[in-house]
């Protein structure tokens, strides 16, 4: 008598690629938690849409309606119309109404004339704060980093300039900054910080320096605290120095925190406003030394808001496009850095 090997059905049958086929149960499931985690978020994004979208896009609309006032051509007052390009043009192109309409080129004092000089203080304010406070901060997040006596006390003095709100601090550099001041006693000199055009730049940039430097150390202190003490002591076993080791250590695994904190503090320092309009009033040198072009937006409301949507609309899109190609380069470095640690924790 002949017998015949069944063979079972094995319970671990490959699908495609092979791999196991996903159940109709947990299709299910899966399709469930997405409805929820879509439900869940769309609270938040009405709340976006309410606080950032709206204004964005009506931003956008009054910045091609002209601003109501006296029609040059005619001298009667009008309510404003659609402007077209006309508003963007007087910014970017310094282009102004003549008295007869005509259009020409925006004269001295006008706001209209301060765009790119704004635009230049802002960028050589952000440039040089940046880097000031990222040397400085990284200095202080590497001795705060270490075990000593009194770390905590040290710590909490390195943070109080950052908890001291801004208005305050404008207004105590505004008296340390003065003719009769601590600055020009000290210095022995008689320096007209809040009015000559490049002392009061570097007033700004001392003030900004002297209260931000903690936030960069703060963060940097966070990379720091991550990364492995295992890692140094491998090092040294290899003959490390100590400049090897921060080289070759402690700057390519803090990078990524690195970055991060440079990306939020560029974002930050290409919005200010109040630091120099407290301690300078946006002045100096000929009137607008020190003048951002935050400052320019707010002096521009007062004046005409439609002409100030189209400048808050440009101003908005310079940041964007500096955010976007920054995290995109960030966001680069970021994942090859961190491949390279799990290449190297493999190994």
């Amino acid at each position: 008598m002949s017998t015949s090997n069944v063979v079972a059905p094995s319970s671990t049958s490959t699908g495609k690629n092979g791999k196991p086929p996903i159940r109709a149960g947990a299709k299910r499931q899966r399709a469930q938690q997405s409805r929820w985690a879509f439900y869940l978020i769309i609270p938040t994004l009405v709340l976006l849409a309410v606080v950032i979208g709206y204004p964005v896009v009506s931003a956008i609309v009054m910045s091609f309606q002209k601003d109501a006032g006296l029609d040059p051509a005619t001298g009667l007052f009008v309510q404003g119309g659609f402007a077209g390009f006309q508003n963007y043009a007087h910014w970017l192109l310094q282009q102004c109404q003549g008295p007869n309409g005509t259009t020409i080129s925006c004269p001295p004092g006008n706001l209209g004339s301060s765009f790119w000089s704004a635009v230049f203080v802002t960028f050589f304010f952000t440039v040089t704060t940046v880097i000031l406070e990222t040397g400085l901060g990284l200095w202080f997040a590497l001795i705060m980093n270490r075990a000593f006596r009194g770390r905590g006390l040290v710590r909490a003095a390195i943070l109080i300039p950052w908890a001291i709100p801004t208005a305050v601090t404008a207004k105590l550099w505004f008296f340390i900054f003065s003719v009769a001041g601590v600055a020009n006693a000290v210095l022995g000199a008689h320096i007209l910080w809040t009015s000559d055009e490049w002392a009061s730049r570097f007033a700004v940039i001392i003030a900004d320096t002297w209260k931000t430097t903690p936030f960069m150390a703060l963060l940097i202190l966070a990379g720091l605290q991550i990364i492995p003490e295992e890692v140094y002591e491998a090092a040294k076993v290899d003959g490390a120095t100590t400049w090897q080791r921060f080289w070759r250590v402690t700057m390519p695994l803090l990078k990524p925190a690195l970055m991060v904190a440079i990306l939020f503090r560029v974002l930050d320092a290409l919005r200010i406003y109040d630091l120099p309009q407290i301690l300078t009033g946006g002045g100096g040198g000929t009137g607008h030394a020190t003048t951002t072009l935050s400052i320019l937006v707010v002096d521009q409301i007062r004046q005409g808001f439609n002409s100030a949507a189209a400048l808050s609309t440009i101003t908005f899109i310079i940041i964007f496009l500096i955010a976007f190609i920054f995290v995109r380069l960030l966001g680069t470095n970021v994942v090859r850095t961190q491949e390279d640690q799990q290449k190297g924790a493999k190994r």
